[in-house]
C-alpha cells in the first residue's frame, strides 16, 4: 500500500517506506498505532481527524489470536453488547461523553445496532465492516497488516489488547521494568435462532422494557426441579484444562497466574459458589413472567440477538470453559434449547493488562516515555465502551502532543475521567481491571440524600456538564493541526 502525504509545514510531498515503519516529512505529525481493535481504531480516527498521519498496525488476519474470527478492525468477541443506553447508568453516561468527543465507533455501533431492550448491542460483522471501511478510506490513515514485535520509536499508541503477542509483551516489560498481570476471560456460546423451541421459550424484556411489546430477549424458563438438575450437571461437566502461560509468554513475563476476572466469570465457577448463585446472577428471573403460567419462574436463561438478520442469539452471561461436547449436553437441558444448534461454543482465553498504577498517568501516557501512550484493555479498563473511550483519549492526546500542547486529565466528575484516574491511582498490589461504574464518581456534595436512581441521574447531569466545560476550555473536540 502506498500513500502520498502533503505536509503544509514543508510544502512538498515525501514518502519513505522502511521494513516495519513509515516515516513522513513533518516531524512530530506522525503517529504509529499498534493494534486495530476497538481502542486502536478509535484512536486512529481521532488522531487523523486532528491532522496526524496515522500508521495503524494490525497483525490479523496473517497472525490470529485464537479468539478473533476474521481480520476486520474493531472486531467484538466476548459479547455483542456495549451496555445500557439509559442515561443514568454508568454505560449510558459514558456513551453521552463519547458522543461529545465525536466517537466514530459509538456512531457506528448505533448504526449497526440490533434489538436488545435498553442495551446497545451490535451486529458484529456489520459493525466491524463499517469501521474497517471508514478507516481504510481515510486519507490520513495507512493500515499495515503485520505484527509489530517491538515498541516503535516516536509518537506511539499501544492498543494491542488482551491478547497482545508474546514479542510485544516482552518489549513492554523491557521498557517498563514491570511484569504484566493476567486473568482468564471467557466468551458465551451462540445458537441458531431457528433451533430454539419457541413453544417453551418466549420473548420478553425485564419489566417490559424493549422496542416491541413482546420484548427483545428470548427467555428460557426453568422451574425449581429443572434448575436443580441443570446446576448438578453443570458442576459435574468436564472442563477444558487451562494451560499455563509458560507455553505462550516467555522472556520475563510472570507465568502461571490463573485468576478469573470477577466481571466475566464462567457459569460453572459461579455455580460452585452456591446452589442458588446462578439464580441470583445471570439466571435471575426478576422482572420476567412465564406467559404459560403467569408467574415468575425459578430461574431464566436469556438469549440476546447477535446479528441484524436475527438468525443468531447469544446466551447472556453464559461464559464457559466446558468442553464443547459438554456444552451441547448440559446447555440443551435448559427448556427451549433441547435441540439447540451451536454456531459458536463458549471458551476461555488469556487477557493481558499492565499494572497501570505503576506505569500510566491519567492521560494514558507511560511514565517512562511521554510519547508512548497505552489504550484499551491492556490498560486495565474493562468493557467495550471503556476500550473505545480510552482509544478516544489516546488519539486526542497524541494529537495534542504533536501540536506541542500540554495534556490535562479529564475532570473526575466525568465517568471517563474517574475511570482513568482509578486505573492510574489504584493500589498496585491488588490491581484488577475496572469497568465504568457510578461508584467511581466523587460524591454529590451539598445535595440531600436521594434514591439510588435520583442519585445516578444527578451524577449523569453533573458528568455531562463537566465534560462540556472541559471541552470548551481545551477546544480538543474541534482542534486540528492543519
Amino acid at each position: 500500500m502506498i500513500k502520498w502525504y502533503e505536509q503544509s509545514s514543508c510544502k512538498k510531498y515525501a514518502m519513505k517506506f522502511e521494513k516495519a515503519h513509515v516515516r513522513i516529512c513533518g516531524m512530530g505529525k506522525q503517529l504509529t498505532i499498534v493494534g486495530g481493535g476497538l481502542a486502536g481504531s478509535e484512536a486512529a480516527w481521532q488522531a487523523a481527524e486532528r491532522g496526524l498521519d496515522v500508521v495503524l498496525y494490525e497483525m490479523r488476519p496473517g497472525i490470529q489470536t485464537g479468539v478473533h474470527v476474521g481480520g476486520g478492525l474493531a472486531e467484538v468477541v466476548c459479547s455483542n453488547s456495549l451496555g445500557s443506553r439509559l442515561p443514568d447508568r454508568a454505560s449510558g453516561i459514558l456513551m453521552s461523553e463519547l458522543k461529545l468527543l465525536g466517537s466514530l465507533l459509538l456512531e457506528q455501533a448505533e448504526a449497526s445496532s440490533v434489538p436488545a431492550g435498553s442495551a446497545l448491542a451490535v451486529d458484529r460483522e456489520v459493525f466491524s465492516g463499517a469501521v474497517t471501511r471508514l478507516l481504510e478510506q481515510h486519507p490520513r490513515i495507512t493500515i499495515m497488516r503485520e505484527e509489530v514485535r517491538e515498541i516503535p520509536d516516536g509518537l506511539t499508541i499501544i492498543a494491542s489488547g488482551p491478547l497482545t503477542s508474546p514479542a510485544m509483551s516482552a518489549s513492554l516489560i523491557g521498557l517498563t521494568g514491570n511484569e504484566h498481570l493476567y486473568f482468564y476471560d471467557a466468551i458465551s456460546p451462540i445458537v441458531e435462532a431457528g433451533s430454539i423451541d419457541m413453544t417453551i421459550a418466549y420473548r420478553a424484556s425485564r419489566y417490559g422494557r424493549g422496542e416491541a411489546d413482546e420484548g427483545d430477549y428470548i427467555n428460557c424458563p426453568l422451574d425449581q426441579d429443572q434448575y436443580k438438575a441443570f446446576v448438578h450437571e453443570l458442576l459435574q461437566a468436564e472442563r477444558i484444562e487451562l494451560r499455563t502461560f509458560e507455553e505462550g509468554i516467555k522472556h520475563g513475563v510472570r507465568a502461571g497466574v490463573h485468576a478469573f476476572f470477577e466481571g466475566c466469570l464462567p457459569v460453572e465457577i459461579i455455580a460452585e459458589r452456591g446452589h442458588d448463585s446462578l439464580a441470583f446472577g445471570p439466571m435471575r428471573p426478576v422482572g420476567l413472567r412465564d406467559p404459560r403460567t403467569g408467574r415468575r419462574p425459578h430461574a431464566v436463561l436469556q438469549l440476546r440477538q447477535d446479528n441484524l438478520a436475527g438468525t443468531l442469539y447469544n446466551l447472556v452471561g453464559f461464559q464457559t470453559n466446558l468442553k464443547y461436547s459438554e456444552q451441547r449436553r448440559v446447555f440443551r437441558m435448559i427448556p427451549g434449547l433441547g435441540r439447540a444448534r451451536f454456531a459458536r461454543y463458549g471458551q476461555m482465553h488469556r487477557n493481558t493488562f499492565v499494572n497501570a498504577p505503576q506505569i500510566l498517568d491519567s492521560t494514558l501516557q507511560t511514565r517512562v516515555r511521554q510519547d508512548l501512550i497505552l489504550a484499551g484493555q491492556i490498560t486495565g479498563v474493562e468493557g467495550y465502551l471503556g476500550n473505545i473511550a480510552t482509544g478516544a483519549v489516546a488519539g486526542i492526546n497524541a494529537a495534542r502532543l504533536a501540536q506541542g500542547e500540554g495534556l490535562e486529565s479529564l475532570p473526575l466528575e466525568t465517568m471517563l475521567g474517574s475511570l482513568l484516574h482509578y486505573i492510574s491511582h489504584a493500589d498496585a498490589k491488588d490491581f484488577q481491571p475496572m469497568k465504568a461504574n457510578i461508584g467511581l464518581l466523587p460524591p454529590l456534595a451539598g445535595l440531600p440524600i436521594r434514591s439510588r436512581r435520583e442519585r445516578a441521574a444527578a451524577h449523569a447531569e453533573r458528568s455531562l456538564a463537566a465534560m462540556r466545560a472541559y471541552l470548551g476550555n481545551t477546544q480538543i473536540a474541534h482542534s486540528h493541526l492543519v
